[in-house]
């Protein structure tokens, strides 16, 4: 396989901090030799163990993007016991042009993995990430959060996994991570995710959903930079105590959990974020919006649970994912 093409302006070998780019060659109509510029910052003191934090991996989630940049800014070397990787615009062409996926290539970061060197710009980034960067990290902590078409309850989550030894490390620095909600999450579909390619590589993975509607509140940058460096310091690579307030703990025991528009209309939902449903309570009507008289669509929960996400903007289409269930847990 050849060489990937992006070139590091930072020494990965050298202590201290730096601020400096990942740069992906990209000859464009605008700029015949070209480049993509992924910021990154590198804090190294001694040979301790190595995170990776990463944010705008969808580029409409700005949680991420917020706690590490302020993050990259803060940080001081002699704080540092081993190495920080910040890097809060994975998928830099999608952050800013603010769109879920890159307006380049239409590519989706996290389901570009284990990428190409010689593929797109946004599968350049993940084979990137998936040869160079991860292998490097011994816990990875990657921001999510709904952005523009869904919004979730602010929770840190782990993966249930083969290897319990992994997962138990991995709900470990979940936990630590302190978000109101922690959560043992099912994927619809993981084939191509940045998750999936640490956690085959053994890391200690988290990774969070802080809200959504394309934006962010002051209460989940709150969450999400306390959360960091309570992932920072469970690591052993922050000093300072953790910062533990209550979480409710949640586990996603079926797909029965995930709940799809089978038409498009206006949705009108019959519960709130946070609220417990009963296995057959009305979740959302869809209203026709080409015939008036016609009764909506009826969305039934298919178990009981928490209503954890839901669907962001007034209209869906058919295939959309209306709402999201999890089960409370005393674990």
């Amino acid at each position: 396989m050849r060489d990937n093409p992006i070139t590091p302006t930072i020494d990965f070998d050298r202590q201290g901090v730096q601020h400096g780019h990942l740069r992906l060659p990209y000859s464009r109509d605008d700029s015949a030799w070209g480049s993509i510029m992924i910021p990154i910052t590198m804090v190294k003191n001694g040979e301790g163990p190595c995170a990776l934090l990463t944010g705008g991996n969808h580029g409409d989630e700005y949680e991420g993007p917020l706690a590490l940049t302020a993050l990259a800014q803060e940080l001081k070397a002699e704080q540092v016991c081993g190495t920080i990787l910040l890097v809060p615009f994975m998928n830099q062409p999608a952050f800013a042009a603010g769109t879920r996926t890159s307006p380049i290539d239409q590519g989706n970061m996290n389901r570009a993995f284990p990428g190409l060197p010689d593929g797109t710009p946004t599968q350049k980034i993940a084979d990137f990430f998936q040869r160079s960067l991860l292998p490097m990290a011994d816990v990875v902590l990657d921001f999510h959060s709904g952005g523009r078409t869904l919004d979730f309850v602010p929770f840190a989550a782990s993966h249930i996994l083969d290897d319990k030894s992994q997962e138990r490390r991995c709900r470990a620095a979940r936990d630590a991570f302190n978000a109101p909600f922690s959560i043992d999450m099912r994927e619809i579909d993981p084939l191509g995710m940045y998750d999936a390619a640490a956690e085959m590589q053994g890391k200690t993975f988290v990774t969070t959903e802080l809200g959504g509607g394309g934006t962010a509140t002051p209460r989940t940058i709150s969450i999400a930079r306390k959360g960091a460096r309570n992932f920072l310091k469970h690591a052993g690579i922050l000093e300072g105590q953790i910062d533990l307030a209550p979480t409710r703990s949640l586990t996603q025991p079926d797909d029965a959990c995930f709940h799809f528009a089978e038409d498009s209309g206006l949705v009108d939902f019959k519960l709130a974020l946070g609220d417990t449903v009963e296995a057959g309570q009305l979740l959302a009507h869809i209203w026709n919006t080409d015939h008036l008289g016609r009764p909506p669509q009826e969305i039934h929960a298919q178990r009981d649970g928490l209503l954890i996400a839901r669907h962001h903007p007034g209209l869906i289409q058919p295939g959309d994912c209306l709402a999201v269930l999890a089960v409370e847990t005393t674990a």
